[in-house]
């Protein structure tokens, strides 16, 4: 007999029935089901979670768990890949999807924002957006804001442009003018609004740059406040924005960089005493430019400037800048000065004196304070006379720009010029927008040479020349550029500034302007071309705006 004998299996708990056994089958599927939604939770948190450590490996759950793809990346992978894009790429893809828009909007994507922003309400909505994303962790913040071409392509109100259409038609053009202007100025202010109260609690801003030139420029050439009046009648916004500029530098802990060109009062005398005294000795750049600052006051003192013992760039309005700041920055507890620009305005020349500036022995004690100074003016408007007095021999003057639409430069302070600052000067620009039927004004009258060829030849480190409105001859264009050669590298001279000899335009053998463009480009071993629309200088069209890019890049480069 052949005995069969079962050996008992161990079951789970209640599977002793065939009830038991269906319980045991769905406790299983439930086991299952709960790991795979554990898993899809983790693979979530991966594609949605903000970058950071654990991201990692719910990161690699997300790959293996599907096929890999865009929507499938790491988000620090995603930060990496989008931190080789420039900025406008970076919002552009924002608007992708809202998890893309979490890692492109990540910090460390934007430790600088620079903005260039028309005046305009389409601007608002864009710049709150942006600012609302950045505006509390950025490191290093620059805006510059700029009303388009003063609105009417020929200057601001009262430039007296245009045809004569009548007294009717130009009361009503400068109603509509006004208006706009009107327009434009309360824009300007909510824009500065939302940039400072974007920023009024971030402590790691390093950086902060404002430019605002959208001043009215009068027939007579003075900075008026008519418009900003109509517009903030009891100053309310005004002192907002001032409230809230103070605010933030009384905010900040690690600020090193403070620079405020044209910002229509935005910086009093008393803003920079919102600053603790730490931040005020680490500070290495201070740049205050307001030209619309009203009777004698002045945006920093001497006392005030005793603070800031290792700035190694500063930037002022050449009236503010006197003899015993100069003192001040000789101490000996103050680091050397490396870079100084100065403003030298028209406006502020007719409100303030010019008896408290530097002599030339407080030059010459700065300069062996400081061997690495270099000085960059510009002149806007300012007479002979006074330019005479401004530049004292020992400013170590590498760069000067001149602007003019009244006055213009005579032959002597670029003789002078040539003379005095021959070790230093690199860059030399020329502007003059002065309307004078008769033609240009000539440097070389009665003189036996021609004063911006002496300039060429004695200054031997120039690098840039720019000219317009004022009287270039061809030959003298020729030796400019053959005195300089190569190390010329920028010559700028607009088409209707350059002449010509009677006897040049008689050869009926030789085209003289192809001749004129052959010589030249021989002469700087470049091909070379006179400037043929003057609008497309920026440095004409708006120089406040040029003065204070050449300005940041000048203390930037030390």
């Amino acid at each position: 007999m052949l005995l069969f004998l079962s050996v008992p299996q161990p079951r789970p708990p209640g599977a002793r029935t065939r009830a038991g056994a269906a319980r045991v089958a769905r406790w299983r599927r439930l086991r299952l089901r709960r790991q795979q939604l554990r898993r899809l939770r983790g693979l979530l948190r991966g594609l949605r979670g903000r970058p950071g450590a654990g991201s990692r490996r719910r990161g690699r759950m997300a790959l293996c768990g599907q096929a890999a793809g865009a929507a499938s990346l790491p988000s620090e992978l995603i930060v990496h890949i989008f931190s080789f894009l420039p900025a406008p790429d970076r919002l552009r893809a924002s608007a992708s999807c809202s998890h893309w828009r979490e890692c492109l909007f990540y910090p460390a994507l934007w430790p600088q924002l620079r903005i260039c922003l028309r005046v305009s309400p389409a601007e608002q909505p864009r710049l709150e957006f942006l600012m609302r994303k950045c505006g509390w962790f950025v490191r290093e913040l620059r805006v510059e804001f700029a009303a388009e071409n003063y609105l009417s392509g020929g200057g601001g109100p009262g430039d007296g442009g245009g045809a004569d259409t009548g007294t009717g038609g130009e009361e009503v053009e400068a109603l509509q003018l006004s208006t706009r202007w009107l327009e434009v100025l309360r824009t300007y202010l909510e824009l500065v609004l939302c940039v400072l109260v974007s920023i009024r609690n971030n402590r790691n801003l390093q950086k902060f740059s404002l430019f605002g030139d959208i001043s009215v420029l009068q027939q007579q050439g003075s900075l008026s406040n008519t418009y900003l009046n109509k517009v903030d009648p009891d100053g309310k916004k005004i002192k907002q924005i001032q409230q809230l500029f103070e605010e933030i530098l009384s905010n900040s802990r690690q600020l090193k960089w403070l620079s405020c060109g044209f910002m229509l009062e935005i910086v009093t005398p008393t803003s920079l005493s919102s600053l603790s005294n730490s931040i005020a000795n680490t500070m290495e750049h201070l740049s205050l430019l307001d030209n619309n600052i009203p009777g004698n006051s002045t945006l920093i003192t001497t006392v005030e400037l005793e603070r800031f013992v290792n700035l190694r760039s500063l930037a002022l309005d050449f009236c503010d800048f006197t003899a015993e700041m100069a003192r001040v920055l000789t101490d000996s507890n103050h680091v050397p000065l490396q870079r100084l620009s100065l403003l030298v305005h028209n406006v502020s020349v007719m409100h303030k004196s010019l008896d408290n500036m530097p002599n030339d022995e407080h030059w010459k004690a700065l300069a062996r304070k400081s061997t690495g100074l270099r000085v960059y003016i510009m002149a806007f408007d300012i007479k002979s006379e006074d330019m005479l007095k401004i530049l004292k021999p020992s400013i170590p003057l590498e760069r000067i720009h001149f602007d003019s639409y009244i006055t213009c430069v005579s032959g002597a302070i670029v003789d002078l010029i040539s003379r005095q600052y021959d070790k230093f000067l690199t860059h030399f620009i020329l502007m003059n927008d002065v309307i004078d039927t008769s033609g240009f004004p000539d440097l070389s009258d009665n003189r036996n040479e021609d004063p911006l060829v002496l300039l060429a030849w004695r200054c031997t480190k120039l690098s840039l020349l720019a000219i317009h409105g004022y009287t270039v001859w061809a030959h003298n264009l020729i030796a400019i550029a053959r005195l300089r050669g190569s190390d010329l590298k920028v010559l700028e001279v607009t088409e209707e500034s350059i002449d010509f000899d009677q006897g040049e335009l008689a050869d009926q053998d030789v085209d003289p302007v192809h001749n004129l463009i052959e010589q030249v480009s021989l002469g700087l071993g470049q091909p070379w071309h006179a400037v043929m629309d003057i609008e497309s200088l920026s440095v004409f069209t708006e120089p406040n705006r040029h003065f204070y890019r050449e300005m940041q890049s000048f203390s930037e480069d030390i």
